[in-house]
């Protein structure tokens, strides 16, 4: 019988063959997993439908596959009375579950490593990337090894060539996919703004020598979504073929996660109706699950507008970000700087000063609504207590 890739996630149309978790031969029981796939969005492994023997595989791993094909072929397991015919050499048996995350079990693969046999070292026995280099260098202890080597683990060039390749595959190719197609899709453009976080931060410190902990990000995901509710046209859909925007009943925000296999974007539903703190908490269970590779397909699907703050990398002063399809806009923080400012009585200040830059569909929404939204967001920024009537 045919074990097929079904439709794991909103909007899936294919994923990545990863790697196999069973091999030909094996008896497999049901729900058993047999192989690892990956999307634009996570990881998730295909379960054996039924108990029974692995007969083929009908795909390659690392290769691209729509949703709906066929990824291997299963045979039934035997009756009782007739399984005593099945040779010793072909044992059941239940897989044994490895805590690693994909982009560690990336790295065993890419270096022949049977990561069954490395010791983990990490919370739980998770196997950490320097476990693998660990395993590598034939050093098998349980302490996490001080290193000092990149974790890209690029293929060595030939002798023939200096040329050096990394597999374009998976997440990222999954990722430009899904960019190439908004691109193609939305009309985009670009709003920037810059605002002062002097006041932010004062209060901010402020909480925290009260033991309260609030993050500017935090801060800045509740202050988008006041704008939303005055600005409904940014937490919407276009369907043009109906002919209609549909404006969503929620702020279910993404906040874009910078993982080593590449961007995702966990959704924190309804934001509308959560207070800070309960923000801080999802932001932070979700943010850790997103570099643990561990995000479940209800996390990271429903999003209405997305966020990406980039000022913790510092980094990046502007940008252009690619909107989420289907939603229609996207903000992005940038890294905060001190500079020279002039105050309304023409004194020269120094203010901690941040650049916004809004990504908008100017299909929905035109640039004049766009400088209105972020003329709201700036307010209530510089101003944080004016949040505290928004709350009430």
């Amino acid at each position: 019988m045919e074990v097929k890739l079904h439709d794991i996630g909103e909007g899936m149309t294919e994923a990545n063959v990863n790697h196999f978790l069973v091999k030909v031969g094996d008896v497999v029981i049901a729900d058993q997993p047999l192989v690892e796939v990956q999307t634009d969005k996570m990881t998730a492994e295909i379960p054996a439908p039924f108990s029974g023997v692995i007969k083929e595989f009908t795909v390659s791993e690392g290769e691209t596959i729509p949703v709906g094909s066929t990824v291997l072929l299963m045979e039934k397991e035997l009756k009782n009375e007739s399984r005593r015919i099945i040779p010793q050499t072909t044992q059941v048996f239940k897989k044994k579950r490895i805590l690693a995350s994909p982009y560690t079990r990336k790295i065993a693969r890419e270096n022949d490593v049977n990561i069954e046999e490395v010791v983990g070292s990490g919370s739980g026995g998770r196997i950490v990337d320097e476990d693998v280099l660990l395993y590598m260098k034939g050093e098998r202890g349980t302490a996490p090894m001080q290193v000092e080597e990149q974790k890209q683990v690029a293929p060595l060039p030939s002798k023939e060539t200096d040329v050096k390749t990394i597999p374009f595959r998976g997440r990222r190719k999954q990722i430009a996919s899904k960019m190439s197609q908004s691109l193609r899709t939305i009309p985009h453009c670009t709003h920037f703004e810059e605002i002062d976080v002097t006041n932010l931060l004062i209060w901010k410190d402020t909480l925290k020598a009260g033991d309260v902990s609030i993050s500017m990000g935090v801060y800045f995901i509740k202050a988008l979504s006041v704008c939303l509710k005055e600005f409904p046209i940014f937490n919407a859909r276009l369907h043009e073929e109906e002919e209609c925007v549909e404006l969503q009943a929620h702020h279910n925000i993404g906040i874009a996660v910078d993982t080593e296999e590449g961007l995702i974007v966990p959704v924190i539903k309804q934001v509308e109706g959560k207070t800070m703190r309960e923000i801080q908490a999802e932001m932070k269970d979700l943010t850790v699950k997103a570099l643990d590779g561990k995000l479940t397909m209800k996390e990271v699907k429903g999003g209405t507008f997305t966020v990406s703050n980039v000022g913790p990398l510092n980094g990046s002063i502007g940008a252009t970000p690619i909107i989420n399809e289907p939603e229609v806009a996207l903000v992005a923080f940038h890294k905060t700087k001190k500079r020279p400012m002039v105050n309304e009585h023409d004194d020269i200040v120094v203010r901690s000063m941040m650049n916004v830059s809004m990504s908008f569909d100017h299909r929905v929404a035109d640039g004049g609504t766009a400088v209105k939204f972020t003329n709201r967001l700036r307010d209530l920024i510089e101003q944080p207590q004016s949040m505290l009537l928004e709350l009430m």
